[in-house]
């Protein structure tokens, strides 16, 4: 993983805007359509293609395929593993039961009803690993013409893959987490080995807290997320730390996030993981002021590099390009301005078909966060 040894690099959770064309086919895919696997390819392709020529325009150091060929981070694997037939059933999301109303504004009439989701109902097993050798092929074809500082591509941890996608199958939440270690690592290899940086989607290490586990303890949490990277650590075990990275998530979307656990109750657990790279909500307002909360743990901090949001991903506010800086300042202060890549808080499509943010407006942001970046560069390098 490339460090700012003379400036502030630029970066990206992962989710980009996908082209309406595309978001279809992957809709119609998801509901068990039949759907033309040459006509899908073809347009996954001309996707990627574009999303890296846009982060490239825009300025972005460490680009991505945009995760344009998928439906969800973590629900696209049952198009690619056996065992995902069932239904399963999530609660609703806690803060936004506490606002009926506004969940309502949010989301529509079923904000507050169960959210329905693939279930594990059988031995998991690869049924489509070419998915990812393809996803791997259409990054390295669209990275042909351009050189970026480096690249990364994103895969589903165990533990986000468990959260969401409900055991109905395994005698035990560590029988399914293990099994689901062991068979991503296949995909986390594939990715490694074709020389792109591993980025480990991880929203259940914080998001899960105010969901499924909202009436648990903080103390059953923090037990919960520590099997959690025990499992993600395990099936990342030759893989080198610094060519991965984590994404850490209380959730891509806008409200109150009142419930949100504090970084502070489960930074430990999140820091024992071996991904070097760290990438998390810095800018959102109920997690912008807790960077002090990295002043206390810097001895733990050896080895790792930060990478904070700088960007909101749930707003069409273009941040101005001083207030970039003075946030990568910060952080910079603490850990050193070569242990610090500016980021976003999460993906501006984490799901295809929605966007919070107007695509277009996504790239100024990412624009505005180029220009913080050289702010930020020139006031730490003069």
């Amino acid at each position: 993983m490339k460090r700012s040894t003379k400036r502030i690099l630029t970066t990206h959770t992962g989710s980009l805007p996908r082209p309406e064309a595309l978001t279809t086919l992957l809709q119609q895919r998801d509901a068990g359509e039949r759907v033309n696997g040459a006509a899908l390819n073809t347009r996954i392709r001309g996707a990627v293609a574009d999303a890296v020529r846009c982060q490239i325009e825009s300025g972005i150091d460490i680009v991505n395929d945009g995760e344009v060929s998928k439906i969800g981070y973590s629900t696209y694997v049952k198009e690619r593993l056996t065992g995902f037939d069932g239904e399963g059933v999530l609660p609703p999301i806690g803060d936004l039961k506490e606002y009926p109303d506004f969940a309502v504004r949010l989301m529509g009439e079923k904000a507050l009803a169960d959210f329905r989701a693939p279930a594990c109902t059988g031995p998991i097993k690869w049924k489509d690993k070419n998915s990812v050798t393809k996803d791997i092929e259409h990054l390295k074809a669209a990275l042909k013409d351009v050189k970026p500082q480096d690249t990364f591509m994103s895969s589903a941890s165990p533990g986000v893959i468990s959260l969401f996608l409900k055991n109905q199958y395994f005698p035990t939440h560590e029988a399914y987490l293990a099994t689901l270690a062991e068979v991503m690592r296949e995909e986390y290899q594939l990715i490694h080995k074709a020389g792109f940086v591993l980025q480990l989607d991880c929203p259940d290490l914080a998001m899960g807290r105010h969901i499924q586990f909202l009436d648990a303890n903080l103390g059953e949490f923090r037990k919960l997320i520590s099997l959690h990277v025990e499992a993600l650590n395990h099936a990342v075990a030759g893989i080198p730390p610094d060519r991965m990275r984590l994404h850490l998530c209380w959730g891509n979307y806008e409200g109150p996030h009142h419930c949100d656990v504090p970084i502070k109750d489960i930074l430990d657990i999140v820091l024992a993981a071996r991904p070097a790279g760290l990438s998390f909500e810095a800018s959102n307002p109920r997690h912008e002021h807790e960077w002090q909360d990295f002043k206390k743990i810097k001895r733990k901090l050896d080895g790792k590099v930060l990478i904070p949001g700088v960007l909101d991903s749930c707003t069409n506010y273009i941040e101005h390009p001083e207030l970039v800086a003075q946030r990568l300042v910060t952080f910079a202060k603490i850990v050193g301005r070569e242990n610090v890549i500016a980021g976003t808080d999460c993906g501006f499509a984490t799901f295809a078909g929605y966007m919070p943010v107007e695509p277009h407006i996504v790239w100024a942001k990412l624009q505005a966060m180029r220009d913080g970046a050289r702010i930020a560069s020139r006031t730490l390098w003069k």
